[in-house]
């Protein structure tokens, strides 16, 4: 797959194509107890999930407890990077996430798992947040979501 167009400067998001390779849904409840169970052991909780919030300016009303950010347009470009950071940190679950989850969390975990086959990676897997943070958001209410803003989510708010 190329990373940059004729002229040299870095593919947009729409130029990249999505990833041959489908990746599993995760549901929002397997998610919340994987947070709680990491939150009831503290500190020597050894946490093996990361939550990748790949939205970037539409980021308004909270995002899920204990994500990052790492923006679906700039992500492909990035992707080696985090997983050298996930397999350091011996995670083994990779949850991507996005509005809804019907474009920017698919492409970006299609391109992340494509990632890990390319490099024979058989301990990490790319997975989806079922429905993405609206889905959550509309399932616990703003609960163990950070930044959480109920105004913003209008009328899908409880």
């Amino acid at each position: 797959m190329a990373s940059s167009t004729q002229e040299g400067g870095p593919l947009k998001f729409e130029e990249i194509p999505a990833s041959d390779v489908s990746c599993d849904f995760i549901e929002p409840s397997e998610v919340y107890e994987s947070i709680e169970r990491v939150k009831a052991a503290g500190q020597r909780a050894h946490k093996d999930f990361l939550l990748v919030d790949v939205r970037r300016t539409d980021w308004e009303g909270g995002t899920v407890a204990t994500s990052v950010n790492f923006p679906a347009q700039s992500f492909y470009q990035t992707r080696g990077a985090v997983y050298q950071l996930c397999k350091q940190a011996g995670i083994k679950r990779v949850i991507f996430y996005c509005g809804s989850c019907g474009t920017r969390g698919p492409k970006c975990a299609g391109w992340f798992q494509e990632y890990l086959d390319s490099v024979g990676e058989a301990e990490m897997k790319a997975v989806i947040l079922r429905g993405g943070v609206k889905g959550w958001q509309k399932t616990y209410n703003g609960q163990l979501m950070d930044y959480y803003d109920p105004g913003a989510w209008g009328s899908q708010s409880k």
